[in-house]
């Protein structure tokens, strides 16, 4: 388990404005709020994590009531907007204008508890019907990070595991985000001019080793 974790969000380059100085919403909450975004995720799954899938360790809630992160950049998710030729993914626009949100897990655990947020993390893909929940701080050094962190993922178990997911209940806070992960300058220059007018200002950084 790395001494500060961090975890990621990815969203389209389009949703941005709507972010900043405001919150990031859970699928749930887009849909109550009719707010227009970029759907960059699988029509399937989606309906599966806001109708199905519960998160057990908060009976009556669903995986789709909390704003999603994994727990590394170059996610498998990520590499499925890369190739763009999934049956089940409408999106097509491939993984440049895809952004990272970095938070601190350990930051953002004080926050939510601080005032009563719920979050839990999952042992492997939360849009399966077998993956584990939890909400014990404790437990988190029980995930596999050595498949998170795993660059090779044709192991079924190491991709499985690799796909776990820290969940924030209906919405997290813009000002959590500390770095904007990017694929080039020129995506740098479009999120900074974004971002400048924000309250909150995260550092926009290209990281092309996040990108596939």
């Amino acid at each position: 388990m790395p001494e500060s974790p961090k975890i990621y969000h990815i969203t389209h380059v389009e949703n941005l404005p709507q972010m900043v100085d405001a919150v990031l919403w859970s699928d749930a909450e887009c849909l109550r709020r009719n707010v227009n975004c970029t759907i960059v995720g699988m029509s399937e799954i989606k309906r599966r994590r806001l109708e199905e899938l519960e998160v057990a360790c908060h009976p009556g809630t669903k995986v789709g009531q909390y704003v999603p992160f994994y727990f590394c950049f170059r996610s498998i998710m990520l590499y499925l907007l890369f190739r763009g030729n999934h049956v089940d993914l409408a999106y097509r626009g491939g993984q440049r204008p895809i952004l990272h949100l970095e938070a601190d897990l350990g930051g953002v655990v004080a926050w939510a508890d601080s005032v009563r947020r719920r979050w839990a993390f999952s042992n492997g893909n939360a849009g399966t019907k077998y993956t584990q929940f939890c909400s014990d701080i404790d437990q988190l050094a029980q995930l596999d990070w050595t498949a998170i962190g795993a660059t090779n993922w044709r192991d079924p178990i190491v991709r499985e595991r690799k796909q776990a997911e820290f969940l924030v209940e209906e919405s997290f806070p813009w000002e959590l985000v500390n770095r904007i992960g990017v694929i080039d300058a020129q995506m740098a220059e479009t999120v900074t001019q974004v971002v400048s007018v924000a309250r909150h200002r995260p550092d926009v950084v290209v990281e092309r080793n996040w990108y596939y």
